[in-house]
């Protein structure tokens, strides 16, 4: 740099002063790992999100970037880190690499203000989330292997496989399940477990339910057989009282079906605790695939509650409310499939509206039936067919006649369908 360029600068650096917005070179040398660490030092935020984020740099981005210092990244740096995450199996689903990012984003936003660097290379970095995968039939079970499960498990957990398949709950939702929950004829969830329930320092045991914030709660009809499951529960395992802090600091407290007590405290078991109990209880029931481990999850589950209630005509927006999904396209995203055809139903729509059949006016002969059915006592049937005497004095079209089934063979049959598609409302 010759004399007029070192002049140059200096009344360029000289200017930025005057106009405030000159940055030390020296402070962006500062490592983005002692960076973060001590952004995360300086929030004010609950314990378990501290937890979280000390996680998160800890096993993610101190590994890959805390080495480099604020001025050495660019932006093509996070959309890397971001993608690697996204690629590299480590168990992060989209939406939290999402939330992870906003977090790196914020972090790097504070090093602006504080003139570290002159622009956030974080900032709206986010991967696609993807499409949720559809519930593959082989992974529901049956109705019979539910009860094999709940008859395997250990027992105290019997209730919590019931609450899953009986009301679609999450596995972290049940073991959260209270005496507030339970109301008549449906139950209230408004509540989880948190990850870091089993822990002793842990002060915020209920965390709020997934896409919700604290307050918000979500109400789902019972049947019979999970009232009967919570008695026969509370017959055994009375409530524990568990005193715990709210995320706004409020001292709560939840009278837990499902905490451990033991002498001078209670504990609360997690999904994963539950989780080892479920897969163990597959396995002594027999449900196992050609690898010898456990055929099913607890999220299957919650994929049975909802295709059992899917196939028997409740409305897909229904099921998505009860599952607490965030936007009913995820529900048709993974059960949409599941849906009983409508394609008889679309045609007959449609021809009754374009060309609907003539309607047939009953006339002053016409005679009701026990059996609901109205036929004219004329000696003909609706279809011309030879009619025989029925035995209220009115007549009904003779069976054999018009090569149909004897009565006989169709009531069974539709005895059969009652048997099947028989179910709480």
């Amino acid at each position: 740099m010759g004399p007029d360029g070192a002049d140059a600068f200096v009344v360029h650096v000289e200017n930025d002063k005057k106009s405030g917005t000159f940055l030390d070179p020296a402070r962006g040398t500062v490592r983005l790992q002692v960076w973060a660490q001590d952004w995360v030092e300086r929030r004010s935020i609950g314990d378990t999100t501290r937890r979280n984020y000390e996680g998160f740099i800890r096993n993610h981005l101190a590994p890959r970037l805390g080495h480099r210092t604020l001025a050495s990244l660019a932006r093509r740096d996070f959309e890397q880190f971001a993608k690697s995450l996204h690629g590299s199996g480590e168990g992060l689903a989209a939406s939290t690499i999402n939330d992870r990012m906003l977090v790196v984003a914020a972090m790097l936003e504070a090093a602006v203000v504080d003139k570290q660097i002159p622009d956030n290379p974080a900032r709206g970095v986010r991967i696609s989330r993807a499409r949720p995968a559809a519930a593959d039939e082989d992974e529901i079970p049956t109705p019979t292997e539910v009860d094999l499960i709940a008859a395997h498990i250990s027992p105290q957990y019997r209730l919590a496989v019931y609450l899953q398949a009986g009301t679609g709950q999450r596995p972290s939702e049940a073991l959260a399940f209270s005496t507030e929950c339970r109301r008549s004829g449906f139950v209230r969830i408004r509540w989880q477990v948190s990850a870091m329930a089993h822990r002793a320092d842990c002060r915020t045991i209920f965390v709020p339910l997934k896409n919700r914030t604290e307050g918000e709660y979500r109400d789902v009809p019972t049947a019979l057989f999970v009232d009967q499951e919570m008695d026969a529960h509370l017959s055994t395992w009375k409530p524990v009282p568990v005193i715990f802090a709210g995320q706004r600091g409020k001292r709560c407290r939840l009278e837990a079906f499902f905490s451990l007590c033991s002498p001078g405290k209670s504990t609360m078991p997690t999904a994963s605790t539950y989780g080892y109990h479920f897969k163990k209880a597959c396995r002594s029931a027999g449900l196992v695939g050609g690898d010898g481990e456990a055929a099913y999850t607890p999220g299957s589950l919650r994929h049975f509650f909802a295709s059992t209630a899917l196939a028997h005509g409740v409305p897909i927006h229904e099921v998505s409310r009860w599952l607490g999904h965030r936007s009913v396209k995820t529900t048709i995203d993974i059960y949409g499939h599941l849906l009983p055809s409508a394609w008889g139903r679309c045609r007959t729509a449609l021809q009754n509206a374009m060309r609907p059949a003539p309607l047939i006016e009953p006339g002053p002969a016409w005679v009701p039936t026990g059996s609901g059915v109205s036929t004219q006592a004329t000696g003909q049937g609706a279809a011309g067919e030879t009619t025989e005497p029925h035995g209220a004095g009115a007549k009904l079209p003779c069976w054999d006649g018009a090569g149909m089934s004897p009565p006989e063979a169709v009531f069974s049959q539709v005895g059969a369908l009652h048997q099947t598609f028989r179910f709480n409302v």
